[in-house]
């Protein structure tokens, strides 16, 4: 079984455990790599990202780690950069400012189309600040543990359209795999979670080329897709981010993939890694990516 997982989040973000108790399990598990992907900073009062002040301390608290527990561990600094159209600061200006060793890319917020436009913001460049509150309140929620926040953004910015939701969120994504630096894909079609089969169905056309537009805009980009067993282990999805059919495009497309945990608590950082294996060669493939010294490395399955 895959004995790596590079999506990790501690107390620094919106997890439960603090990095040393999630290395020490790392190390009793056996695992040769542990990379921490905070959320990153963003500017408006949250419960789930970093705080700006705090990246300091994450940053050298992982590096103390990385000394502690040399030669048993290779542990690396990373973040998990949350995309909002105009809002979010430039990946590479993220990574660069604190040396970190890889991103990964991903849309947990969906920013409400009448907000952008007349905010008018550039996806490549950081807009002036906006009055937090009010940003706030014009921010989709894709994730979380809530359905009734899924739904109550798809009626209050998107007046129940589930379409113009669901293409909002693959332009968003689409806009930060264009305009963005960074190594990692997270959960790409997560967009169907909260969905539960309620609005509409994976199989549906309209939804099949939205999802296959963005699955080749990643392998153009060279980018690694991450298959997340978040949905599985927390029983809010009955499946892997992405689906099987999914997993079999992009095989067919040569595009890297990688296990990940999305864990949140030291408990969960190989959880249905096993099934996740199955599921990748179901699809095709036959190693995932790693990562070490500086640089992703394939491991065979």
């Amino acid at each position: 079984m895959q004995n790596f997982n590079l999506h990790t989040h501690s107390v620094y973000s919106d997890g439960k455990s603090q990095p040393r108790e999630i290395v020490e399990e790392a190390v009793r598990q056996g695992l040769t790599t542990l990379g921490f992907s905070e959320h990153s900073p963003l500017p408006f009062d949250n419960n789930f990202s970093v705080k700006a002040a705090d990246m300091p301390k994450y940053v050298a608290e992982i590096a103390q780690l990385k000394a502690d527990f040399k030669n048993k561990i290779d542990l690396y600094c990373a973040l998990e950069a949350d995309y909002i159209t105009g809002v979010s600061e430039t990946f590479a200006v993220t990574k660069e400012k604190y040396h970190l060793d890889y991103l990964i890319g991903g849309v947990h917020l969906v920013i409400n189309p009448a907000f952008r436009q007349a905010q008018r913001p550039s996806p490549a460049k950081v807009p002036e600040p906006v009055e937090g509150p009010t940003l706030a309140e014009n921010i989709w929620f894709i994730d979380g543990p809530k359905w009734e926040v899924y739904d109550e953004g798809l009626q209050k910015f998107f007046d129940g359209d589930i379409r113009r939701a669901v293409r909002r969120f693959y332009e968003q994504s689409n806009e930060m795999i264009e305009n963005e630096q960074f190594d990692i894909i997270a959960h790409f079609d997560k967009i169907k979670m909260h969905n539960r089969e309620r609005y509409f169905h994976e199989n549906e056309p309209w939804y099949r080329k939205l999802a296959l537009e963005t699955l080749d805009l990643i392998r153009e980009k060279g980018l690694v897709m991450e298959v997340n067993t978040r949905g599985i282990y927390k029983k809010r999805y009955n499946g892997f981010y992405p689906s099987p059919w999914l997993m079999e495009e992009a095989h067919k497309m040569g595009i890297p993939a990688l296990i990940s945990a999305d864990a949140h608590h030291f408990s969960e950082i190989t959880l249905e890694f096993a099934a996740a294996e199955e599921a990748l060669k179901r699809a095709g493939y036959r190693s995932v990516m790693n990562f070490k010294d500086g640089r992703f490395v394939e491991v065979g399955l």
